[in-house]
């Protein structure tokens, strides 16, 4: 009786500190993940422990974070590039509040680049939404067929999301049809430089921070 007490404590103590912990999480994604995993331990706790009423609201819990998860990596909560003009208000409402987090993965971020009176920058601006919510933003300077990337940023909601994916792979057409065919991004960050690896960029021979990616193909 005293190992079956202590094992179902154990049970309901491991889905408390995993519910626990999906309320801190930044990420929408890991948020319902860890939310998901809590509440199947404690389902299976109280229907362990003989009251269905806690294992049947648990198990609900479970069906509902199923849902959302299906919802966010569905087709229809796809991430959308939309063109912006550098002057826009709310990218740089959206800059200047995330400044600080966006120091942090680029510290040579310079939002003086969006300064372009006379057009002649060649910027190119996108935000990023996921359903509808502006998740990142992307900040390039076209030179002839090559953009040089100044800032790929994504809130911390969203990083695990796929944003890359779509910017770099899925939606590389219209980067094509603005007559881009090659990307080039300068970072010595180590996270940064997994993330560009893994959306298919390489290091530049010669050079230890910019990585570049071709499209033309």
């Amino acid at each position: 009786m005293l190992c079956n007490f202590i094992w179902y404590e154990l049970l309901g103590f491991a889905g408390s500190i995993l519910l626990a912990i999906s309320l801190i999480m930044n990420s929408i994604n890991k948020l319902r993940l860890y939310s998901l995993i809590g509440a199947l331990v404690f389902s299976v706790y109280g229907f362990a422990i003989g009251v269905p009423l806690v294992g049947l609201l648990n198990a609900f819990i479970v069906c509902v974070d199923i849902y959302y998860l299906i919802k966010i990596h569905s087709a229809n909560a796809a991430f959308k590039a939309i063109e912006v003009q550098a002057s826009d208000p709310y990218l740089n409402y959206f800059i200047q509040y995330h400044i600080k987090d966006i120091k942090a993965f680029f510290p040579g971020f310079d939002d003086s680049v969006l300064t372009d009176e006379d057009g002649k920058k060649n910027l190119l601006v996108f935000l990023l939404l996921k359903d509808a919510a502006v998740a990142g933003v992307l900040i390039g300077v076209k030179n002839n067929h090559i953009l040089y990337v100044h800032l790929d940023y994504v809130t911390i909601e969203y990083r695990d999301l796929g944003s890359g994916e779509f910017f770099y792979k899925t939606n590389v057409k219209s980067l094509k049809e603005k007559g881009i065919q090659q990307i080039i991004s300068k970072t010595e960050d180590k996270a940064h430089i997994k993330y560009l690896k893994k959306m298919g960029f390489d290091l530049q021979p010669n050079s230890r921070k910019v990585y570049v990616k071709n499209i033309s193909t």
